[in-house]
């Protein structure tokens, strides 16, 4: 290889972190804030680093960090989600039994329809209904992000999601603190009290103390059903890309093009990482992707934070709020009324 090509492929990188580095380095700097007053106050970290990303709005459009910003919230963003197929196997899905993963995807799919009928019933974009829609059914802000990921960019996909988000970490919390009290009140067993909690809240972490707070069975329950619903993330946003793509009128392409342009990379890195862990190939590195994942979505919601103003959150209004709440109401109730119809 000649001198000038090494040095000109060398270069390209280089020149590429020299452009992103004083934005990553920002958004590093929120998402450590964040985990540790998180971890002071035991409360969530993503709702923390959102909104300390919010306050540096500012720094977006900033020319030196603009590109870190975009960096982290799309590209990192992405990457979190992707790894997040880390913590899923194939065993765990079969484990569920038939009936219950039919539920599940039962009200994984009426809560997406809620979703985007709610929103039309309120007059809200069509791209909010399916982001709350998606939010509420699988894993709150993760599913949010992953599925603006694929929507089209002039929608402004991204802007949306910064609500879906607030507030879908907020009713979280919430029916964190709620939801094992009403398990606790119907008396439901072990497995339906799984299936109720893990089936309607939305943060995987927030899953399992909830869980766990009503007992080792009930807790594992939880954590597989919950686990079983991030599974789906991936058949969501494939349906939401292929949705999108139709909408558009844009030309047929040869099969493999459309694959490749329907499946995000992260949704491919998804699937691949959930057949490796099936197979019990990550055993000795899951932890660490599972730290992985967890800080590219911290950077990636600090970046997204920054992209937004508080001023566009006070302008929402209580359309949006009202829109999360009824989907998350109808999820919990759905899957409350199963359980107690299977008792």
């Amino acid at each position: 290889m000649p001198p000038e090509a090494r040095a000109s492929w060398f270069d390209a990188p280089v020149l590429a972190w020299r452009r992103v580095w004083p934005g990553t380095a920002t958004c590093v700097l929120i998402a450590l804030a964040a985990s540790f007053v998180a971890a002071l106050h035991n409360g969530p970290p993503m709702l923390y680093a959102l909104l300390f990303g919010t306050a540096f709005h500012y720094q977006s459009s900033e020319e030196r960090t603009a590109a870190g910003v975009d960096f982290s919230s799309r590209t990192l963003l992405r990457l979190g989600v992707g790894l997040l197929g880390a913590r899923i196997t194939l065993e765990q899905i079969a484990g569920l039994g038939w009936a219950t993963a039919a539920v599940v995807v039962g009200a994984v799919l009426s809560t997406l329809l809620c979703g985007w009928w709610v929103s039309r019933w309120l007059r809200l974009p069509w791209v909010l209904g399916v982001l709350a829609g998606g939010a509420t059914a699988i894993c709150g802000a993760s599913a949010a992000l992953a599925i603006a990921a694929v929507m089209p960019r002039d929608k402004n996909p991204e802007r949306h999601a910064l609500v879906v988000v607030v507030m879908a970490t907020l009713l979280s919390t919430l029916a964190m603190v709620f939801y094992p009290l009403v398990a606790r009140a119907f008396a439901l067993p072990p497995a339906l009290a799984g299936l109720f909690i893990g089936g309607s809240i939305h943060d995987v972490a927030q899953v399992i103390v909830a869980g766990y707070t009503l007992g080792p069975e009930t807790g594992d329950a939880a954590s597989v059903v919950k686990l079983f619903r991030v599974s789906l993330l991936v058949l969501v946003v494939l349906g939401v890309s292929l949705a999108c793509r139709a909408s558009s009128g844009a030309a047929p392409r040869p099969l493999a093009q459309r694959l490749g342009g329907l499946v995000p990379g992260f949704l491919w890195l998804f699937l691949a990482l959930v057949a490796l862990n099936s197979l019990g190939v990550l055993a000795p590195v899951q932890a660490g992707l599972n730290q992985a994942s967890r800080a590219c979505l911290m950077l990636g919601v600090a970046g997204l934070g920054m992209k937004t103003s508080f001023g566009y959150l006070a302008r929402a209004g209580w359309r949006p709020a009202l829109l999360m709440l009824v989907t998350s109401l109808w999820l919990a109730g759905g899957l409350l009324g199963v359980a107690l119809w299977m008792r």
